[in-house]
This record gives C-alpha cells, sequence and structure tokens, in this order.
C-alpha cells in the first residue's frame, strides 16, 4: 500500500470553526490567495482544490441567493468568468473546464452563506485511483506556485 503525504491539510481537519467569512475582505478573506480585483467581484485560488488551478469568482458583497446579485454582479461574474478561463488555458493548458456553484449544504456548498463561482481546470486522466478509491485528491503543485504562474495573465506582478 502507497502512502501519501499532505500535510498541508492537517489544518483543515484539525482546525475548529473560525469566526468570520473567508470570502469577505473585511473579514478573514486570505489577500495573499487573490488573482484578480474587479469593481464588484474578485478572482481568487481555491486553498483546497480540486485539481491544480482551481480558482473561484466570489462577490465582494455578502450574498446568499442568486436573486440577491445585482446585474452588474452577474455580468462581471461572467466577465471574469472568461478572464479566468483564458488565463487558465495560457498558463496550465487545461483540457476542459467544470464550472459552477453549490447552493446550500445539500448541493456540497462549504460555504452556505456567500455566494462563489468555481472554476476547475481538467486533463483527461486528471482523476486517478486516489479519488476514486480512496476518497483522497492529490494535487501536484502548492496553491501559492500555481498562483505565481497565474499572476502574469491577470496583469499583476510577481
Amino acid at each position: 500500500m502507497e502512502h501519501i503525504i499532505t500535510p498541508g491539510r492537517i489544518k483543515y481537519i484539525r482546525g475548529g470553526k473560525v469566526e468570520g467569512c473567508i470570502f469577505c475582505k473585511d473579514s478573514i478573506r486570505e489577500d495573499d490567495l487573490v488573482l484578480h480585483e474587479g469593481e464588484t467581484s474578485y478572482i481568487v485560488m481555491n486553498k483546497y482544490p480540486y485539481t491544480t488551478g482551481h480558482v473561484m469568482i466570489v462577490p465582494y458583497r455578502h450574498i446568499c441567493e442568486l436573486k440577491e446579485m445585482t446585474p452588474d454582479e452577474r455580468l462581471e461574474m461572467m466577465n471574469l468568468l472568461e478572464m479566468t478561463i483564458g488565463a487558465l488555458k495560457r498558463e496550465l493548458n487545461p483540457e476542459g473546464f467544470n464550472v459552477g456553484m453549490n447552493l446550500g449544504r445539500a448541493a456540497g456548498a462549504g460555504v452556505e452563506c456567500h455566494l462563489h463561482l468555481h472554476v476547475v481546470p481538467r486533463w483527461v486522466g486528471d482523476t486517478n485511483f486516489a479519488t476514486v478509491l480512496g476518497d483522497v485528491r492529490i494535487i501536484p503543485e502548492d496553491i501559492k506556485a500555481t498562483r505565481k504562474i497565474l499572476l502574469a495573465s491577470f496583469g499583476k506582478c510577481t
């Protein structure tokens, strides 16, 4: 049997529930994971990615339901989605993408009351034995290293 050591996950496993919202800038958002800041929304690396390059597009406002979004927020999220896919294609060369929202705990939302859009780059064969049999994801690159690669496509210096 092989062992896969993922020391970065232990903080998540052992950590208690942190007070505040991980997406709100005035709360506990981790600014060092942000790739781009727009007018109404921003793009951020997912701290616990499904694959390398997994990012999220998040409105600044703490809103729980789609009906609460303004037309400007909806439009910018779609524009940021287009920007994100372009950057991921240039820098990581994925063969496809999963894009979506988990609305509510039953749908898998880890953060229930702050809408966010997941953008997950995919490659043929990226789901392997560990995910299928062991309920484990293997991410071959640290998210900070991936962020450094992606920043060039979002117009920031590293």
